[in-house]
């Protein structure tokens, strides 16, 4: 993991060569000043902006990533090859015949690399065997000393489709590399330099795979690998091998040096792209400290004054998936280089001492930095260890550490996200919130405070729809903030690291538990989800007292609602919860799986995750479906009822158009329509995207008010309730003139009016709609709905 200080992006270009290492004074250096403000096509080819540089895919290099770093498509005799990186060798596009014991892997590979003189170039083709796997090849060991070139040749080859390789196949593979490497089986130099490229291939293998196979397998098939490959750096006197995911080097001491040396230092300098390439590591000797400078990614110091060394040698691995761990947990993708030393003395419990200082790199926008432990491989354990090592502190971007042995070491980090907190609710959603508040409470109140008045009931589905939509409206305003964007973090990633004590880490990100944030996310899930089950059964209701016309409702069926409207969305949350804290396990982060950290609500994953989300399963998907049931009554109960002209009623009861949309709105609110906005916020327009926001956010948080002005301040009740506290507070203050005694009535008569909007429906409406007909209305139908 690499963190890049430079606030000009680096270009070290240099003539590489395969076979050996130039020894330099320095690094041409070519500097491009970035605008102040980096715009998205700055990075080319897929490139990205990251601390200060372009971080360019493998296939592309330079300032911006604009240079070819490939091999374009090819064909040699008979098979043909894609688009090849430098460094990589490409799989044919031709597979072995479906009969064969390889079937469907690639029958050749050809490399892509750079001669002597930095041009790309092709290299010739290597023809496998497709009556040869992974599997058969392991029962050949015994037969590496004299086989192995070919042994090693056709493991490469299998190997080089890293998307297909399986647990086992990384088992069997592993095995034949480690004994290749082994000195007793005295494989060829060539085969050993090849088998480097088998273990690069491997490491471009999935994580999960990795796990997998260290799992199931029960000996040291890893641990014999890294050991292997230790001794081997010992042995390339004083070149390289370098691969795309492992490089090797190693240095001979001469008889003047012997002894005498100061120590090794071993630099591994960054590059345009996570990938190692020739010339991205120096090593020079004499040296009594580390060198830190902005080029350098990794530097280890090798202090050899006190030893008989006669030779010294070094491993860095791209990533550490040859080293896994029961203790530390990785669920990051950053970079975590490891970097090995090894002398042909034993320098374990002596004076002589290992430096280390390794420039973390990950995403800054998104992480901070929490901890580090600087460790080694343990082989007893087969886990990272910190017995011997210790902190040295944060310089100049370098994260130090020292230990008084050699062997594997890592420095493992542990980091916070960064989460991006929304602000505070806008005026907007706090002045349309509040109104609902307001409404949903006065029409509680009202229904409850009113029903001796109104002779009935009261009106049960409309006060829980109303209940549990002012709950959610208050938990929304009050509770939906997780009050952990209150907590202050440092700027400075090294302000909180303890760097007193070298204590192992388990986790690499680190997860600040808020339980408070967790149950609110569960009730907002749980009054939405009531919210939402009301408005289908406002709508299943009022659809079966109009199909059954004069019929008297089923006996406890407002019990029957009640289970519904308050028992399902129960079951949908206990449901959702159980299931993924029992698939968390242990892990005290199960909560991030369940909601969000930037708000309490419901969690969303990205890309192809989506389909796991909770908010997609536990509430868009029965959300939608109520709404397609809600729009498809609304619609029949809009043509059929409210829109029908009824040929029985007289040229003085025509109904007004006003009077039909008040009604249609009436019904459209109650049944939620204006929800289906949400689904047009997520078009990929942004200006549209905004217009609807603002549209969804007017109807939708002012829902409350809606249903109190067309469900409480219409009623006749209310009104005259209202007209004379009205008349009271005029007379009291002798301000306002009294009313004529005649506007009560002229009231009333205006009210007979809008209430005779659609008599077919009034009657049957009893649980939605609070009004109750008085002498006034002489509707016959309204003896049969006091009766209901």
């Amino acid at each position: 993991m690499l963190q890049v200080r430079n606030p000009h992006p680096p270009n070290p270009k240099s003539i590489q060569s395969r076979g050996n290492q130039e020894k330099r004074g320095g690094i041409k250096k070519e500097t491009l000043t970035p605008p102040s403000s980096i715009p998205v096509e700055f990075c080319r080819n897929g490139g990205t902006w990251e601390n200060g540089r372009c971080i360019c895919p493998e296939e592309w290099k330079g300032l911006r990533c604009t240079i070819t770093n490939f091999c374009e498509n090819s064909t040699y005799g008979s098979f043909t090859f894609n688009r090849i990186p430098v460094g990589r060798y490409g799989s044919s596009l031709q597979t072995c015949d479906k009969n064969t014991l390889n079937a469907g892997n690639p029958v050749a590979t050809r490399l892509c690399s750079l001669n002597i003189y930095g041009e790309i170039e092709l290299q010739n083709v290597t023809i496998g065997n497709c009556n040869e796997n992974l599997e058969t090849l392991e029962k050949q060991i015994v037969n590496i000393s004299t086989q192995s070139q070919n042994i090693s040749d056709e493991t490469r080859i299998l190997t080089s489709d890293a998307s297909k390789l399986t647990p086992e196949n990384i088992t069997s593979a592993t095995r034949v590399v480690g004994q290749i490497f082994n000195k007793s089986r005295n494989a060829l130099p060539e085969a050993k330099i090849v088998a480097v490229t088998t273990v690069s291939q491997l490491l471009d293998a999935s994580e999960d795979a990795f796990q997998r196979a260290a799992a199931t397998t029960n000996d040291d098939t890893f641990a014999t690998l890294i050991e292997q490959m230790e001794t081997y750096s010992l042995s390339l006197g004083n070149t390289s091998v370098v691969e795309p995911n492992i490089a090797i080097q190693s240095v001979n001491f001469s008889s003047e040096d012997s002894g005498g040396s100061t120590g090794v230092l071993f630099t591994v300098l960054k590059g345009a792209s996570g990938s190692l390439v020739s010339g991205s590591t120096l090593l020079n000797t004499n040296v009594d400290k580390l060198n830190l400078n902005e080029q350098a990614e990794l530097q280890i110091l090798l202090n050899t004054s006190k030893t008989n060394a006669k030779a010294c040698g070094f491993v860095v691995y791209q990533n550490n998936k040859l080293f896994q761990s029961k203790t530390f947990i990785t669920k990051s993708e950053f970079s975590q280089k490891i970097v090995s030393s090894k002398t042909d003395q034993n320098m374990e419990n002596q004076n002589a001492s290992v430096e280390m200082a390794f420039s973390p790199r990950y995403n800054q926008k998104e992480f901070q930095l929490h901890s580090y432990a600087c460790v080694y491989w343990n082989f007893s354990m087969k886990d990272w260890d910190t017995y011997g090592c210790h902190k040295e502190g944060f310089v100049d971007g370098f994260l130090r550490c020292r230990c008084n042995h050699t062997t594997n070491f890592a420095v493992l980090m542990s980091f916070k996200k960064d989460y991006k907190y929304p602000k505070s609710l806008d005026i907007l959603s706090n002045f349309g919130c509040a109104l609902s508040i307001t409404g949903l409470a006065l029409t509680i109140i009202f229904q409850v405070v009113t029903r001796k008045v109104r002779k009935t009931s009261v009106t049960w589905v409309l006060v829980s729809l109303c209940g549990s939509m002012l709950i959610f409206n208050l938990l929304f305003v009050f509770g939906i903030e997780n009050s952990n964007k209150n907590q202050q973090t440092s700027k400075s990633d090294t302000d909180n690291i303890d760097l007193s004590s070298n204590e192992m880490l388990r986790e690499d990100i680190i997860f600040v538990s808020n339980p408070k944030c967790t149950v609110i996310a569960a009730l907002l899930h749980y009054f939405l989800l009531a919210t939402f089950t009301w408005m289908g059964l406002s709508a299943g209701q009022l659809y079966f007292l109009l199909m059954r016309t004069m019929k008297p409702l089923p006996q406890h069926f407002i019990l029957f609602l009640s289970l519904i409207g308050w028992g399902v969305p129960a079951i949908v949350v206990a449901l959702t919860v159980g299931i993924i804290y029992s698939q968390s396990g242990n892990n005290l982060q199960w909560e991030l799986n369940y909601r969000q950290e930037e708000i309490c609500w419901l969690a969303v994953q990205e890309g192809n995750d989506f389909i796991k989300s909770p908010l997609l399963w536990s509430f868009i998907v029965p959300v939608t479906i109520i709404l397609i049931s809600n729009i498809v009554i609304f619609i029949v109960i809009a043509v059929k009822v409210l829109w029908r002209n009824n040929q029985n009623l007289t040229s003085t009861k025509k109904v007004s158009s006003l009077k039909k949309i008040l009604s249609t709105l009436s019904i459209a609110v109650v049944f939620g329509i204006t929800w289906i906005l949400a689904y047009l916020m997520l078009m990929n327009n942004d200006d549209i995207r905004i217009i609807f926001s603002y549209i969804f956010c007017l109807f939708n948080t002012t829902q409350g008010l809606q249903i109190f002005i067309l469900y409480t301040v219409r009623t006749k009740i209310f009104q005259n309730k209202a007209s004379t506290v009205l008349k009271s507070l005029s007379s009291s203050a002798g301000k306002v003139k009294v009313l004529p005694s005649m506007s009560p009535l002229r009231l009333r008569v205006r009210m007979y009016n809008m209430l005779r909007s659609f008599p077919a429906l009034y009657g049957r409406f009893r649980l939605l709609d609070p009004s109750v007909l008085t002498e006034e209305m002489t509707d016959p139908e309204s003896d049969q709905a006091d009766g209901q």
